[in-house]
């Protein structure tokens, strides 16, 4: 096949190729051609329309402005004689020269700001998160450098939707927390070309993804923490802990082996001088160990559970007032009416709450739950 016959490669193809754009996913024409992703981009990048041209490869429309602009040019030269040239005089082609390579130059930098801007928006639409999840797959993202996460694989995020505040990191749903790129050809991408939203949004849309498995711990290690007198689990001494109770199949819309499987007992670095552990209370001990805590009873993480119990509550304390205030007689009512009244008022109250659905009730867990 000769090479006049092949096809040229896009500018799109052509940005996502390039040494340092890896996490970058290639934005669908379809996508940028519909006006309503890009509302409110024209505000924001300069030389708008030059730069939508350039990414979708559409030749700019204004050939015959620049050729009446040569024309004038040309008979402005005509009529100047060599004499009347002033200093430093340049041809019309050179300044037009000169001219079309800055502005192609401001062009392709904001092609490539307008461009990240709008992968910003497609990554976090269907066909876009879809791309992600290929490349997530596949690790082109890399692994978390954490010792405790043991290789869970990582998401590109903004600490910013705006440009030009933060580079990309890297988000481990192992540990929940962000990282700098390893390689120092990453530190140049924008954050805001990813935004704050993709990461959670991704774990949201793919809850099926296994994160992690949580870190296994030696054998001397558990031997050491088994025949120490002195070890305490959160709080609790390890050989008075009491048996968890049945942990629910999800929670909070996600599995329970996917909820920072990274984070919590046996997987925080304990600083230990000649074995023994260092005092929380000495001035190197871990005092911010708490922000790599985890429940070992997921049920505590349960929101809708909680907010149906401190609703029980409220409505057990509503009616028990109403029922003393019938045993005093305040009411003028006996005391067998007055408990029917606090039972019909509890029962009312109940309805009135969301229609008997918690609104943070993700695990379908509602009023019997």
């Amino acid at each position: 096949m000769s090479s006049s016959s092949q096809v040229a490669e896009s500018w799109i193809s052509s940005f996502c190729s390039l040494l340092g754009h890896e996490y970058f996913a290639e934005v669908s024409e379809d996508f940028i051609e519909d006006d309503f992703n890009l509302t409110g981009l024209q505000s924001q990048v300069p030389m708008y329309k030059e730069a939508l041209e350039m990414i979708l490869d559409v030749e700019p429309d204004d050939d015959e402005d620049e050729e009446d602009e040569e024309d004038e040019d040309e008979d402005e030269e005509d009529m100047l004689g060599e004499g009347d040239r002033p200093t430093g005089y340049r041809r019309a082609g050179d300044r037009r020269h000169m001219r079309m390579a800055s502005d192609l130059s401001m062009i392709e930098s904001s092609a490539e700001l307008l461009y990240g801007l709008i992968h910003q928006r497609f990554i976090i639409s269907r066909p876009g998160i879809q791309q992600m999840a290929e490349k997530y797959d596949l690790q082109h993202f890399g692994l978390c450098p954490r010792v405790n996460c043991n290789g869970v694989k990582v998401l590109p995020v903004g600490c910013s939707d705006t440009p030009g505040q933060e580079t990309v990191k890297l988000f481990c749903p192992s540990c929940l927390d962000v990282y700098t790129p390893p390689n120092s050809r990453f530190q140049s991408v924008d954050g805001a070309f990813f935004g704050t939203t993709f990461g959670c949004l991704f774990f949201m849309t793919f809850p099926e993804l296994d994160v992690g498995t949580m870190r296994v711990q030696t054998d001397d290690r558990m031997a050491s923490d088994t025949n120490s007198a002195s070890t305490i689990i959160n709080g609790i001494p390890a050989t008075s802990r009491i048996p968890l109770p049945p942990q629910p199949s999800i929670i909070n819309g996600v599995a329970p082996h996917n909820l920072a499987p990274g984070l919590g007992t046996g997987n925080i670095h304990e600083p230990r001088i000649y074995g023994f552990r260092v005092s929380e209370r000495a001035r190197s001990g871990p005092r911010m160990k708490w922000l790599r805590s985890r429940p070992d009873d997921i049920n505590e993480l349960d929101e809708a559970k909680r907010f149906w119990e401190d609703q029980e509550e409220v409505l057990e304390d509503e009616g028990t007032e109403m029922e003393e205030e019938a045993m005093d007689g305040q009411q003028g009512i006996d005391a067998d009416e007055g408990s029917a009244i606090a039972a019909s008022v509890k029962k009312a109250r109940k309805a009135q709450l969301n229609g008997g659905v918690s609104p943070m009730d993700t695990n379908g867990v509602g009023e019997g739950g």
